[in-house]
């Protein structure tokens, strides 16, 4: 649920038609023209909804259908797909829906379509933190497969991963639902952008951890055939590449999402952040960019999974 002004709710409706707090609404004229505020057409913003659902329902689909993909990296994998193709609905159908009352394509009474902006709120929310959650769990399961190697499949069973995912999906709806019955208290906010910094501080230990591990290794090889001046220097080169564009667009894509909200507690009346507020939609458009661009970094690099894919789609 984006919100190209001020939200009713923790993240209010796509086309801005709910009533805006009036602290909102002060911050927004006291800046006025001044501020800079990126539209996102309603088009553009399905678009890339669907095209979201389509990569994920394909991955989910890939591994679902090969057996060789039955393992609890490739699990963890398909909920993150899972994750993210729920908030891609969400988003969309929640579009759809203020489209089509906008419009009065849709007549529908007011309870009536309350409480179907609650369900999907509690859908987008729930799916938000799940999301994080398995981004979180695919890097533990990755660091434990790199410094645990010998005990990994002891320490990584299918019986622990699914324990895992269930605590994961639970812990989300029922998170979810109670940040959508509070939405208007403080802590909620505070919560919300507490698991985005945790979850980041995880993700960016682990991985340097594992880039070091990594380095570590390669310059052992180096040394062992006399290159040493070669191979650990290109190969530290490239993970540091490659950790900076996983680290980057996972703060890219959700940082500003929970920088709004970070703001909601710091300065709800301040100009400036007044400023940030009405760009809301751009936010979560960026969240909806993220789960297009996860399938590339974490599924779609698998070379069996991708042969499955090629099985599925033809």
């Amino acid at each position: 649920m984006s919100g190209q002004g001020p939200q009713r709710r923790l993240l209010g409706s796509l086309n801005g038609t709910s009533p805006a707090t009036p602290h909102f609404e002060l911050a927004a004229n006291q800046t006025g023209p001044r501020c800079l505020e990126v539209s996102i057409p309603d088009g553009l913003f399905l678009s890339l909804g669907l095209v979201s659902v389509v990569e994920n329902v394909l991955v989910v689909a890939a591994i679902a259908k090969n057996r060789n993909l039955h393992s609890p990296m490739y699990y963890f994998i398909g909920c993150l797909a899972v994750s993210d193709l729920l908030v891609s609905v969400g988003n969309v159908l929640e579009t759809a829906v203020m489209l089509l009352v906008a419009a009065g394509t849709l007549a529908a009474q007011a309870a009536v379509v309350q409480q179907l902006d609650d369900i999907i709120d509690v859908l987008i929310c729930g799916s938000m933190v799940s999301s994080l959650c398995f981004l979180g769990a695919i890097a533990v399961d990755r660091y434990l497969s790199i410094f645990y190697a010998l005990r990994y499949h002891s320490i990584v069973t299918l019986q622990r991963a699914w324990r895992a995912i269930s605590a994961i999906w639970v812990a989300s709806v029922l998170s979810s639902t109670l940040f959508i019955a509070y939405y208007n208290h403080t802590a909620v906010l505070l919560c919300l952008v507490s698991f985005f910094v945790a979850m980041l501080v995880l993700m960016a230990v682990l991985y340097v951890h594992m880039l070091a591990r990594a380095c570590q290794h390669a310059r052992g090889i180096a040394r062992l055939h006399k290159r040493q001046h070669f191979i650990p220097q290109g190969f530290g080169l490239k993970g540091a590449a490659t950790l900076t564009i996983l680290l980057g667009i996972f703060f890219l894509c959700w940082g500003p999402f929970f920088l709004h909200l970070s703001l909601m507690v710091l300065c709800p009346q301040h100009p400036i952040c007044g400023c940030v507020f009405q760009n809301f939609n751009l936010f979560l458009t960026l969240i909806i960019c993220n789960s297009i661009i996860d399938p590339f970094i974490y599924a779609f690099r698998s070379q069996e999974l991708r042969k499955t894919l090629q099985e599925v789609v033809l």
